[in-house]
């Protein structure tokens, strides 16, 4: 992939984020506490696009999902599928390899309360749209209902002409294909919202649909 524009270790578009990312160093400085690049490969045939960061999973690690539950669940159904190679082991120099895959988020840096604002999401924005844009993938697998419709608008697509929806299936222009997921998270695995059974189906729906 050609270089990617990536925020700066100290990026201060967003001041909230920047505010909580300055606090997070004082309180945990053995943390990434950064924006938080995309992990996988580099030639990927489809991206995962996630939320943001969360306070001790990727924002402790700095590799997207990793050191959290809704890591376990993403990085075990990725390698269930041949979509991943070696161990996965919550930490960043675990030896995981990605094939055929990478991971962004839509927001870089870690919010307060895992809930960042519109504003930041839009923010924030320029920099997944850079992503898709260095990337040869056509297809996507959308993480939850924000990222949906920020992959939407990174693809600068009308966010009212398709709705989120579980294992739902969007054919966009140019011959994307954005594919939904409720989002790996362990609020809603223990709600029973979403089961490894339905997230599984819905990563083999994109794999599929990019040729793996």
């Amino acid at each position: 992939m050609p270089a990617i524009a990536q925020p700066g270790h100290d990026c201060q578009l967003c001041p909230r984020l920047a505010d909580f990312r300055a606090e997070n160093r004082k309180k945990l400085p053995d943390y990434f506490n950064a924006p938080v690049p995309a992990f996988g490969d580099a030639h990927p045939r489809f991206l995962i696009i996630g939320l943001a960061p969360g306070l001790h999973g990727a924002n402790r690690t700095g590799r997207p999902f990793t050191g959290d539950w809704a890591g376990d669940l993403l990085f075990g159904t990725l390698l269930e599928l041949n979509l991943a190679t070696g161990t996965y082991d919550e930490r960043p120099d675990d030896g995981l390899t990605l094939t055929g895959c990478r991971i962004v988020n839509g927001v870089r840096c870690v919010p307060p309360q895992n809930k960042p604002t519109p504003a930041e999401i839009k923010t924030c924005n320029a920099f997944l749209k850079a992503e898709i844009l260095a990337s040869p993938a056509r297809c996507y697998l959308a993480l939850g209902a924000i990222a949906h419709d920020a992959a939407l608008q990174a693809l600068g697509e009308k966010r009212s002409a398709f709705k989120f929806g579980h294992n739902r299936r969007h054919d966009l222009s140019g011959g994307r294909i954005l594919i939904d997921s409720y989002h790996c998270s362990r609020y809603n695995t223990n709600t029973g919202v979403l089961t490894p059974a339905m997230f599984r189906e819905a990563m083999a729906q994109v794999k599929a649909a990019a040729g793996l």
